[in-house]
């Protein structure tokens, strides 16, 4: 299961990463908070035809959330996604508010928390 609360949620970008549309279900991370990163990687940009993109740091809030989608993805596509994610995300394996584990793709000068993997 793969936590998105940016671009990886739009169709487009989708199908240049997985090679289909994915399924998903709402779902949200407690704890973090979203803020937006600047891209300068061209083959990123023109892929999600985004300047900017969300990115997330944990503070560990009850009070803070990011709301986003779960999507059920392949281990070849974990992997196709973390060649589209640029050097400022770290993948992380976090506790969504359903209860789902799942990876998300968080701020990479966040310490690693203890659901790491």
């Amino acid at each position: 299961m793969l936590f998105s609360y940016g671009t990886l949620q739009q169709p487009d970008v989708q199908k240049a990463t997985f090679g289909r549309l994915l399924s998903g279900r709402p779902d949200s991370l407690p704890a973090y908070q979203l803020a937006m990163l600047a891209i300068d990687d061209p083959a990123v940009v023109e892929t999600s035809g985004k300047t900017h993109h969300p990115i997330v740091s944990h503070t560990g809030s009850p009070a803070d959330t990011v709301a986003g989608s779960v999507l059920a993805i392949t281990a070849e596509e974990l992997r196709n996604s973390d060649r589209y994610e640029v050097a400022a995300y770290r993948r992380q394996r976090v506790v969504l508010a359903s209860g789902t584990l799942a990876w998300a793709y968080v701020d990479a000068r966040d310490a690693p928390t203890s659901t790491t993997q």
